[in-house]
């Protein structure tokens, strides 16, 4: 059985000592508390890996010195505030393989849900472009087989598409991912393959 979590508020430094003794779980830090991290559903995991694949692919096929990232690792929003997106994409920084955090994400993706939704349009987005190396902010909704693309500009105005079909070019770093491979497995598409 799982420890209760610790009822004092933290600072991100203290939040990251604490979380890497624990054996099991995942964590982020909310206003200095400590939230424990839902277990989720089939669909999102397999979008999450969806999205991973996809940026992977458009890194590689650019040939840009980035790193893609699953959710795992955390982005400092504040001193009171860690976020866990569910994939991420870092450029032209030298990977310290023992951070718990990233130190210039460019891209940020949340796969939202029901329960998530609100937070991933809300919270989130105000959150995420709080850090200053973060351009592109992607949620996707499997569901709705759509992605809302939030991208900054070099003046700080931030502009937002809806996407169904198509590709969607993340400049910088000069990516351009295919939105129906983002969206992953629909259910009438995974019913029949037997995978």
């Amino acid at each position: 059985m799982n420890a209760p979590l610790p009822k004092a508020r933290m600072k991100v430094n203290e939040f990251l000592a604490w979380a890497d003794e624990q054996p099991d779980g995942r964590y982020a830090l909310v206003d200095g508390e400590i939230i424990a991290m839902s277990p989720e559903r089939a669909r999102h995991n397999l979008v999450k890996l969806a999205v991973a694949r996809v940026l992977g692919d458009a890194v590689t096929a650019a040939g840009v010195p980035c790193t893609v990232f699953t959710d795992g690792v955390s982005i400092v929003i504040d001193d009171q505030n860690t976020r866990e997106p569910d994939a991420s994409v870092q450029c032209g920084v030298d990977i310290d393989f023992d951070s718990m955090i990233l130190e210039a994400p460019i891209i940020v993706v949340e796969v939202a849900s029901p329960s998530s939704e609100q937070v991933d349009t809300e919270s989130k987005l105000v959150e995420y472009f709080s850090v200053a190396s973060i351009r592109h902010y992607l949620i996707v909704f499997p569901e709705k087989r759509v992605v809302v693309h939030h991208q900054r500009n070099e003046t700080g105005d931030i502009t937002t598409r809806i996407v169904h079909e198509g590709e969607i070019t993340l400049t910088p770093p000069g990516l351009t991912v295919p939105v129906k491979a983002l969206l992953g497995p629909s259910a009438a598409a995974s019913a029949g393959d037997g995978r």
